[in-house]
């Protein structure tokens, strides 16, 4: 305790930011969760509508934290990025709960389907997608960022890992809270009292983050590092005719400031970025220091700009494995919608709710993964399971989960089409909300194998001066992937009638299985990328392997 006095960062750090994050989550799910409800019930907005809404609000906030970690990376700083995000947030959740609160700020009511509902008004929609803007705007600055910022407060590579495990086990347990109690707030008594609660979490999350000053671990930003990458791609360009070297000492090694050995070659893969460190005359001045930076970088520039180039293609397949995770989320909440939602006699599940088994299931096996399979794994193999292991696995179970979701909805179609109801606009099938619970569950157990794995993985490879942009790269995918949803539902919606305004008409069942398809194709893509991809800044990585020795 002595030495820790004088050491900032260390576990008593970990407490604020889980706080934090606790809170923030609390507030952002709070209003995510039930964001289509909101939409259908209290302005009017179609459910296929509501769901494409939902979907450009996820993209949104998952694209963001990439803009975060830039300005975190290069001027701000992580504290000072979350605090701000915080605040904004705190502010859109304010204007957010006065929509529900002000009656000239929404339509007037109607029951659900009714041709007579009123469509809201521009400036009911303004104030709307303003309240949204910032709270989405906040949520996304502050998340991944904190991650960054935990991690940083650490020092022990294994420690880190861990870290980034109970990480998502607060993310998922928050929004456990958020879509049962919260949801059941805003459903059963009172949109306001709802969204009041998550603002009301949103200002104890920023104060709890403010109370940890003190002990906080702060890294300098050292300048965007994106200028130092460009700057490798020009020299390299600009190089292009000089002949390689096979000697060391015919290389710029500008150490980079970090305790890590620095490379004392070049590696050959992508050899033409090697030119940028070539020396050649009029490179650098007398004092070894660096006088044409456009023209000459340092081996170890080449080699993180190297990295992030072979990072790329396994980046890239997290695309494909988020999107069918975003459109299910969405569409789920319109099937449970049609469904029997009644536990007993006297009490409804709502709708939006029905995601909370994915939170569940995601919490409970991050949970026995770091502290039972992971342990067990080593003891068995002689080796830890390695981060594109799990990432696999992840990949795996996620098309399971789509072709389990195929199953279920032919079954619900079936019984909705032996009682005619699908000429029954808002017609309820009478088949228990339960059956969506299978494919949930298995949803929650990839999200636990791959969401850890991507944010341990990215971390870890991705240069030091980039670790708040490295944390934010999943982040980065997954808004993607909601872009990329809201486009697929788009053109099977418009190609080929599947997707009706009521869902009983329709063939959902079809568009579940050509996401079991693609992610089978992604997931041979992803085993290629892996297969290729050398572990480069962690020494208890294995390098190489097959058939998942990757």
């Amino acid at each position: 305790m002595s030495d820790s006095r004088s050491k900032k960062g260390g576990l008593i750090t970990l407490f604020f930011i889980a706080g934090t994050l606790s809170g923030v989550m609390l507030s952002g799910f709070g209003w995510l969760a039930n964001l289509i409800v909101y939409l259908v019930e209290e302005f009017n907005v179609d459910s296929i509508d509501a769901t494409q809404i939902s979907n450009v609000v996820h993209g949104s906030i998952n694209l963001i934290p990439i803009l975060g970690a830039v300005i975190a990376d290069s001027s701000l700083g992580t504290f000072s990025v979350v605090a701000i995000s915080s605040f904004i947030s705190s502010l859109g959740m304010i204007l957010l709960t006065l929509t529900a609160k002000v009656g000239s700020l929404k339509p007037p009511p109607c029951e659900t389907g009714s041709s007579l509902c009123q469509t809201p008004s521009k400036l009911q929609l303004t104030i709307l997608y303003v309240s949204m803007a910032m709270a989405s705007a906040g949520l996304g600055g502050s998340r991944y960022t904190l991650a960054t910022m935990g991690a940083n407060q650490l020092d022990k590579p294994k420690d880190k890992e861990s870290f980034f495990n109970w990480f998502f086990f607060t993310i998922f347990a928050s929004c456990i809270i958020s879509s049962t109690a919260l949801v059941y707030v805003e459903e059963s008594i009172s949109w306001g009292l709802g969204y009041g609660i998550c603002s009301a979490a949103n200002f104890i999350a920023l104060a709890v983050f403010l109370a940890g000053y003190r002990f906080y671990r702060y890294d300098k930003p050292q300048g965007s590092p994106f200028t130092g990458l460009l700057r490798v791609a020009v020299a390299a360009v600009w190089k292009r005719k000089v002949e390689l070297s096979a000697r060391s000492d015919d290389y710029y090694h500008e150490h980079d400031g970090t305790n890590k050995v620095m490379p004392a070659t070049p590696k050959q893969s992508f050899g033409f970025l090697n030119r940028a460190a070539l020396k050649t005359e009029g490179d650098i001045h007398s004092d070894g220091s660096i006088a044409r930076p456009w023209k000459l970088c340092s081996l170890q520039q080449v080699e993180d700009l190297k990295t992030l180039i072979k990072l790329f293609p396994i980046w890239s397949s997290g695309i494909f494995l988020t999107t069918p995770i975003a459109i299910q989320s969405s569409i789920t909440v319109i099937q449970a919608l049609s469904m029997d939602r009644h536990l007993g006699s006297n009490f409804k599940i709502p709708a939006a709710s029905i995601i909370v088994v994915i939170l569940v299931s995601s919490s409970i096996f991050v949970a026995l993964i770091d502290r039972f399979l992971l342990p067990t794994w080593q003891r068995l193999i002689g080796r830890p399971l390695t981060l594109l292991q799990r990432i696999g696995v992840g990949h795996v179970v996620n098309v399971l989960s789509m072709g389990i979701s195929a199953l279920v909805e032919s079954k619900r179609l079936k019984t909705a089409h032996a009682l005619h109801l699908e000429a029954q606009h808002g017609a309820i099938v009478p088949m228990l909300v339960w059956w969506l619970f299978p494919q949930l569950v298995v949803v929650g157990i990839g999200d636990a194998f791959h969401f850890p794995g991507h944010v341990a993985l990215y971390y870890q490879e991705f240069p030091a001066s980039l670790r708040s942009t490295a944390t934010a790269m999943v982040s980065l995918v997954v808004g993607i992937a909601f872009y990329v949803s809201t486009a697929l539902v788009d053109l099977i919606r418009n190609v080929t009638g599947w997707l009706p305004e009521s869902i009983n008409s329709g063939r959902l069942d079809n568009l579940y299985w050509i996401l079991v398809t693609a992610g089978s194709l992604n997931f041979t893509y992803f085993l290629v990328c892996a297969k290729l991809y050398k572990y480069r800044n962690i020494e208890k990585e294995v390098d190489d392997a097959s058939s998942f020795d990757i």
